[in-house]
């Protein structure tokens, strides 16, 4: 079924997304959307439904023909020291503020966001499988923090970053349990792990 273009057509609208929430290392990262009429659908999709390369090709469209767009990222630091729904709501914040074109309507992809200055805003979960500003804004998170945690791989490969990206696998697991955490991971989360001595 294709994606809502907007919400209202009254108002210039942000879509807005975070990846990362439920990694146990590496940032949260927030992206910020703004769409117009001419933005074509192509595969743009909730990222989770979208392989690696798909992704990839939709970025550079989503780069080039967005109204406008940014990123943002906050550290496992502040995740650790503002718990991670506050750290993804001011990921959102700060991808927000660095639009060019200040948004009338904020399209948030949840059920939660704290209010951004005096601009209205609207929780629809799950929408980035249903609003195209939503679904341009997962995408661009995902790839971006997707690459970051590529690039960490080369520095701390046990872990396999280059394909769990953070998250919790088995491969994740035993390397925690063998080496320990890095300044990468989330101290505050439930890191199941005995660092092995000889």
């Amino acid at each position: 079924m294709p994606l809502f273009k907007h919400f209202s057509k009254s108002f210039i609208e942000a879509g807005c997304d975070e990846v990362g929430r439920g990694c146990l290392s590496g940032p949260v990262v927030a992206a910020a959307v703004i769409i117009n009429k001419n933005f074509k659908q192509n595969l743009v999709n909730d990222s989770k439904m979208l392989n690696f390369k798909i992704r990839q090709s939709l970025d550079v469209y989503i780069r080039e023909n967005a109204v406008d767009f940014a990123i943002a990222e906050l550290s496992p630091a502040f995740i650790d020291q503002h718990n991670i729904l506050n750290a993804s709501i001011r990921a959102m914040h700060l991808a927000l503020d660095q639009l060019k074109n200040k948004p009338e309507l904020i399209l948030v992809d949840g059920n939660r966001f704290h209010p951004y200055n005096d601009t209205p805003h609207q929780c629809i979960i799950k929408g980035d499988g249903q609003y195209l500003s939503i679904a341009a804004a997962s995408v661009l998170a995902k790839n971006y923090r997707d690459n970051l945690m590529i690039k960490l791989h080369d520095e701390f490969p046990e872990y396999g970053w280059n394909t769990n990206f953070g998250y919790c696998t088995k491969l994740h697991q035993k390397a925690l349990k063998k080496y320990g955490p890095t300044i990468h991971h989330r101290q505050s989360f439930r890191l199941d792990y005995d660092v092995e001595t000889d």
